[in-house]
Formats: structure tokens, C-alpha cells, sequence
């Protein structure tokens, strides 16, 4: 949905609370290399939504704009799943691209992890089910999301889950592809994507096994954030097995997540699907 407006006063400095259309801009609950997100109300409607619209700094650096645009575009297609933001519309105001989703009162599982937040200790089994279940919805829905990671994982206080963040997503190809550009986080990407080599989905699984990991052991298995060191690492066989830095880790979860994490895709799972089987059935929930 678009929705654009070009004479009225709005807030458009990064950072500043005001008028951003027809919505007011409350309070900045995050703010990364991207873009911004907001607690607005929408003065219309009278309802409140999380805004989230691209940096002012970045407002003619087109290939900024076209990702924000695409991820927009994505998450209007899938967002119909428990696990995944509700979208409600997009657009430009004052040719600035904006998203407006569902406003949850969450913190990214990042910040839970950092400061060992009690509400992951309750609900660890389910977070790692329904990371899964998500991640095997945006894969069923077509799609690769490329950047998952804990940052992009909202949970609620009640411990519900909501994958966030579509703008590196992609089609999901039938075959392995090789992209010009190659972004996302270093920590969480697939030896394949480091190398600059061919891709799929599977790129995804190896991510779900590297944010499960840490999610259970406190660390990320291949240490270093140097794309460098850690694509070494991947390829030396470096990995300490779950277990050994958690005993409480049931054996089939650890099973599940070193297969995620096999270096060669093809001798990680084929599809999400079998993943979240396999965590289903090693987490009993």
C-alpha cells in the first residue's frame, strides 16, 4: 500500500520526535545502519504502530532505498504467520520510505542474551521452535531472509517470538545462485557466502545453527566478528560441541545444530522443514 503526502510539515531529522505525515513519532526504540524505528500513533486512526523508515542520511542512496522498498514488499507477502511482524502498509512520505508494522512491547533476543534476561531461561525451548518455525515459513513462502540473527528476533514479555528485518531477503532460487553484492553479518553467515560462492536457502539454516549455539552455549561457535578469522575457522573445523559448554543441552538439539552448522550445504538439512522436525522432536514442546 502506498501512501504518499507532499505538503505537509513533517519530522524528517534522524532521531527527532514530531509529525511524520499522518503519524507522530513518539519515542525511537532502535535506530541501526539502515533505518529507524519508532513508537508512533497514527492521528487518524487513532492507533499506535511501530514506524520504521529509512535513515535521513540515506534518503539518496538508492541501493538503501531499493532494499528498504523490497523488504517492505516481502513482508507484505509473508507476514500471515504468528512468527513473523504483522506488516500493515508502506510507502513514502515526503519521499522518505517508511514500513508500518505491529507495535509489540519486545526486545530483540540480542539484548535478552546480553543481559541474560530470566524470560530466556523460561522460554528457551519455545524461542528455538518457533525461530525455526519462522524461518521455515519464509522459506515455504518463496523467500531467503539473509540476515538471521538474534538482533532481528523480537520476544515479547509473554515470550512470543517475531522474525523482523526483510531487506537482504531474496527469492528462494531453484538452484544455487552467486550474488554481485554480498551483505549481511559476518558472525552469522555461511562459509559459502563469505567465499562469495554460490547460495541458497541452506545459507539460512546455517545461520539458525550459528544463533541457536549461541542462544544455548552464551558464545557464537566461530568466535571472532572479522569476517576473516571467522570464515578460517569455519573451513579449519574449529567448533566446540554445544554440549561441552552446556551439559543441559538435550542431545538431539546439539545433533540438529552441528548439522546446521556443516560446512559443505550439502551435508547440511536440505529444508527447514526437517529442521524444525528434528527440534521439535530433541526439545519435546
Amino acid at each position: 500500500m502506498e501512501f504518499e503526502e507532499e505538503n505537509q510539515e513533517t519530522s524528517r531529522e534522524t532521531g527527532k520526535p514530531g509529525p511524520f505525515g499522518r503519524f507522530y513519532l513518539q519515542e525511537l526504540i532502535n535506530s541501526g545502519g539502515m533505518a529507524e524505528i519508532w513508537i508512533a500513533t497514527d492521528q487518524q486512526q487513532k492507533q499506535t504502530y511501530a514506524v520504521r523508515r529509512l535513515l535521513h542520511g540515506l534518503r539518496f542512496n538508492f541501493v538503501a532505498r531499493k532494499r528498504f522498498m523490497r523488504g517492505c514488499e516481502i513482508l507484505s507477502k509473508i507476514h500471515n504467520h504468528e512468527n513473523v511482524v504483522n506488516y500493515i502498509e508502506h510507502g513514502k512520505i515526503h519521499h522518505i520510505p517508511y514500513l508500518v508494522m505491529e507495535y509489540l512491547e519486545a526486545s530483540n533476543l540480542k539484548l535478552l542474551l546480553a543481559r541474560s534476561d530470566p524470560i530466556l531461561t523460561e522460554n528457551v525451548a519455545q524461542i528455538l521452535i518457533d525461530m525455526a518455525l519462522a524461518l521455515e515459513h519464509v522459506h515455504d513462502s518463496g523467500f531467503m531472509h539473509l540476515d538471521f540473527k538474534p538482533e532481528n528476533i523480537l520476544i515479547t514479555r509473554s515470550g512470543g517470538l517475531r522474525l523482523i528485518d526483510f531487506d537482504l531477503a531474496q527469492p528462494k532460487p531453484e538452484k544455487p545462485i552467486k550474488m554481485s553484492r554480498n551483505p549481511g553479518t559476518p558472525a552469522y553467515m555461511a562459509p559459502e557466502q563469505l567465499q562469495r560462492l554460490e547460495f541458497d536457502q541452506r545459507a539460512d539454516i546455517f545461520s539458525y545453527g550459528v544463533s541457536a549455539y549461541e542462544i544455548l552455549t552464551g558464545v557464537k561457535p566461530f568466535g571472532s566478528d572479522a569476517p576473516g578469522e571467522i570464515l578460517q575457522k569455519e573451513l579449519d573445523g574449529v567448533l566446540t560441541p554445544p554440549r561441552d559448554l552446556n551439559s543441559d543441552i538435550p542431545v538431539g538439539m546439539e545433533k540438529a545444530i552441528l548439522k546446521c552448522l556443516k560446512i559443505s550445504p550439502d551435508e547440511r538439512y536440505p529444508n527447514m522443514n526437517v529442521v524444525v522436525r528434528d527440534v521439535q522432536n530433541s526439545l519435546y514442546v
